[in-house]
């Protein structure tokens, strides 16, 4: 297994619906030179971060990859990322001893946007979470309509702490 985690939890649909050219993948320590960071970097800080911090971070979520679930979508003709999300899968007492998805940081790069690569994302850690056996999935209510064609509903409001002196100032890329 090269990858982030087994490709068995990439949704076969989604692979045969993407565009010749592109492949949705489990994140692979290759992507830091692919500018999987640059692509976060369009959604949020991501902070200057040396290949040993990545492949540190990157490490950890492989020991623990049946709750982290990264996925990329690489442009093949050029080696780039273009797109990327995690859905992070957390254990419950409640439900029967249940699991939740938490899907996170979905982003595309600002030269693919409008060629529904974001769809595509959400589509493939949908199927991750089914997958996984999640019996809900949840994301942030930054983006409602997106979601909404996505198949999400609206269901309740997301509140949130930060903690500034926990933050690393951030550096451009």
């Amino acid at each position: 297994m090269d990858g982030l985690f087994s490709p068995d939890y990439i949704s076969p649909e989604v692979q045969r619906a993407l565009k010749t050219g592109f492949v949705v993948r489990p994140l692979h320590p290759s992507d830091y030179e692919k500018g999987f960071l640059e692509v976060l970097g369009m959604l949020t800080s991501v902070g200057k971060m040396s290949k040993e911090r990545f492949m540190e971070r990157y490490s950890y979520l492989k020991a623990h990859n049946h709750e982290y679930f990264t996925i990329v979508i690489e442009d093949t003709a050029k080696s780039r990322i273009v797109g990327a999300g995690t859905i992070m899968v957390e254990r419950k007492f409640v439900h029967n001893n249940g699991l939740v998805g938490h899907i996170e940081d979905i982003v595309t790069h600002s030269d693919y946007r409008g060629l529904k690569l974001g769809f595509f994302v959400i589509e493939t850690l949908k199927y991750i979470g089914k997958k996984t056996g999640c019996y809900k999935i949840d994301c942030s209510d930054k983006n409602i309509p997106f979601y909404v064609k996505c198949g999400f509903t609206q269901k309740e409001f997301e509140m949130a702490l930060y903690i500034p002196e926990n933050d690393v100032p951030v550096a451009k890329l």
